[in-house]
């Protein structure tokens, strides 16, 4: 039977189609499409309408990221983010998640300043972005993390490391630039991600590395599923800020960085559902577009 129209005070709408059958995503289900050979997407999400476009368009994991402080707040960086303020927009997202199939894979950002003094501030900083909704938390840097992190895992605290750039730490990095160049630095990187595999890290942002060290780096990480943004083609999955992606952005577009409003239905399902499939098929991100990458 066809299901009627439905009328609003703003005209009739047609029917909605229903959504594909999607299987819930976890860590299981992850490391079932890593070693089938597909690549995983992540998107960025703030508040809760984004995030059910973005579950429904296919995209596999949700990421609350500290952006947000300069996404939706205007803030110079991400230094000036709450953990009060991810909190309230992790829980946001997670009902988002709700209202569709809620199949994603829900990250939270540890922001500035919650988890530097010790592995007990960052379990209860942890605990408070778990109890509104992620299944994951995510923190930046290596060395001195690796004993956090084992400490979270031991504790049921599923993490998401961050090398490479990472923007809480700017400043001292002297700005937005590629990380991991050079045979020293390149070491450096690599013996933090392995230290984060051991103690436990399921998966692995790496942000602005060069591509040849993102794809070494993800074939020797057999256990931590390594997400680039601006890391080239080779790892196991991408990351983008909707934002940046929908072609909307306060200041200048990262290079590495493809609008994809143009390339779907005119709608923002249609863009992200693209994102989805230009990851997917490997015809995003192009290595070869990104020189500064290699």
């Amino acid at each position: 039977m066809t299901e009627p129209h439905t009328a609003t005070p703003y005209g009739t709408l047609p029917p909605a189609s229903p959504l594909p059958e999607r299987r819930p995503i976890s860590l299981p289900r992850l490391a079932q499409m890593r070693a089938a050979g597909e690549k995983i997407t992540m998107l960025t999400a703030y508040d809760a309408t984004f995030a059910a476009v973005a579950d429904a368009a296919g995209v596999e994991c949700i990421l609350v990221g500290d952006s947000l402080g300069m996404v939706c707040q205007g803030l110079p960086s991400t230094v000036g983010v709450t953990l009060e303020t991810m909190a309230y927009h992790t829980a946001s997202v997670a009902r988002g998640l709700h209202h569709v199939q809620g199949t994603a894979w829900l990250v939270a950002d540890l922001p500035y300043g919650s988890y530097g003094e010790g592995r007990e501030q960052a379990l209860r900083s942890a605990c408070q972005l778990m109890q509104a909704g992620a299944h994951m938390v995510k923190l930046e840097g290596g060395g001195w993390t690796a004993d956090t992190v084992r400490f979270l895992v031991e504790r049921g605290v599923p993490v998401c490391a961050h090398l490479g750039l990472t923007p809480q730490t700017v400043h001292a990095l002297g700005g937005y630039r590629v990380q991991g160049k050079g045979d020293t630095a390149a070491a450096e990187l690599r013996r933090h991600a392995l230290q984060l595999q051991d103690a436990g890290a399921a998966m692995l942002v790496l942000e602005m590395v060069p591509a040849p060290l993102a794809a070494a780096l993800t074939a020797e990480l057999a256990h931590c599923h390594t997400i680039g943004i601006g890391a080239g083609s080779g790892t196991a999955g991408q990351v983008l800020v909707l934002h940046d992606m929908l072609g909307m952005n306060l200041g200048r577009m990262p290079r590495f960085v493809r609008s994809f409003m143009g390339e779907g239905d005119g709608s923002v399902r249609g863009a992200i559902a693209a994102y989805v499939r230009a990851v997917k098929d490997g015809h995003f991100p192009d290595d070869r577009q990104h020189a500064w990458s290699a």
